[in-house]
């Protein structure tokens, strides 16, 4: 098929389609509907009483989630309303009427994605569409992530923790509750950057319904030292050990262990993993600022 000849609008729903394939949906087309032909199917054109949606996204037989297609350079914030409202219409042969929870705007480069059961619902850039599986683990869950992180923090045990561990703790865990999804903790050399990070850590994966944490490092040899620390860590009033109850993985390929819940990885093998260009095992042994040293210097 020659795409070039195509509209703009009908190019990125191709490539939307191979997207979700490649996610593991399978795709079809309204009137040609066979929704038990897997646990996720999209169908394109559905309709609603408020007009037929772009996609319409079902995981085994129940409408979860609508994607609004656009071609390409399109401000995908301004559609959120569109979205919304395909969101929030009367569905044909669907008897529920809530809001879909799971709220898409694509193009064939760019992917947002809402979930209306946060607290406060708002877009947020992501790589690729969510597999089935995804969508439907979360649909069992009694509340969004963003909904535990506002609503179900308890207060942070304060003993044998500095000032500064708890403040940084504290504001971290506050400005997740505001969902202000990007935070900076600044600490003195010397302070327990790690121990305070693997403090957050846990809370995140035991009171805030995280199911996988990142924890970039620069180097090699920090990361083994981050897979020390969090083997070392006993949270406080617990009698065992934080990796005796959490799996912790420190990546030296590009497979993840599905059942990990922690993931120590370079950067340099995090670019490695999302660009699928190979690694050359050296260059995790500098970090970019020692790099960067000696450009100048040479």
């Amino acid at each position: 098929m020659d795409i070039d000849g195509l509209k703009p609008e009908t190019q990125a729903r191709l490539s939307i389609d191979e997207q979700l394939k490649l996610a593991g949906w399978k795709v079809q087309t309204w009137p040609k509907v066979n929704l038990g032909e897997d646990l996720g199917v999209v169908v394109r054109e559905y309709p609603t009483d408020t007009g037929p949606t772009d996609y319409l996204l079902f995981v085994n037989r129940q409408a979860v989630g609508v994607i609004e297609a656009k071609k390409d350079e399109t401000i995908l914030s301004q559609v959120e309303e569109q979205t919304l409202r395909y969101a929030t219409s009367k569905i044909k042969f669907r008897k529920d009427e809530a809001p879909l929870s799971f709220l898409f705007e694509a193009t064939s480069q760019v992917i947002h994605f809402t979930d209306l059961r946060d607290p406060a619902p708002r877009a947020r850039e992501i790589f690729h569409f969510f597999k089935p599986e995804t969508l439907q683990d979360w649909m069992k869950q009694e509340n969004s992530l963003r909904h535990s992180l506002k609503n179900n923090m308890p207060e942070l045990p304060k003993a044998n923790l500095r000032e500064c561990q708890i403040n940084a703790i504290t504001g971290l865990e506050q400005s997740l509750s505001e969902n202000r999804p990007r935070s900076l903790i600044h600490m003195a050399t010397g302070a327990g950057k790690t121990f305070t990070a693997i403090n957050a850590v846990y809370r995140l994966l035991n009171h805030g319904n995280a199911k996988r944490i990142l924890f970039l490092v620069d180097t090699r040899n920090l990361g083994k030292q981050a897979q020390q620390e969090f083997h070392g860590f006993k949270p406080q009033g617990k009698q065992t050990f934080f990796h005796e109850n959490h799996i912790v993985q420190r990546l030296s390929s590009s497979t993840i262990d599905s059942a990990a819940e922690v993931c120590i990885c370079t950067i340099q093998r995090m670019y490695s993993i999302l660009s699928g260009k190979p690694i050359d095992e050296s260059a995790e042994d500098l970090s970019l600022h020692e790099i960067k040293q000696n450009q100048r210097t040479s």
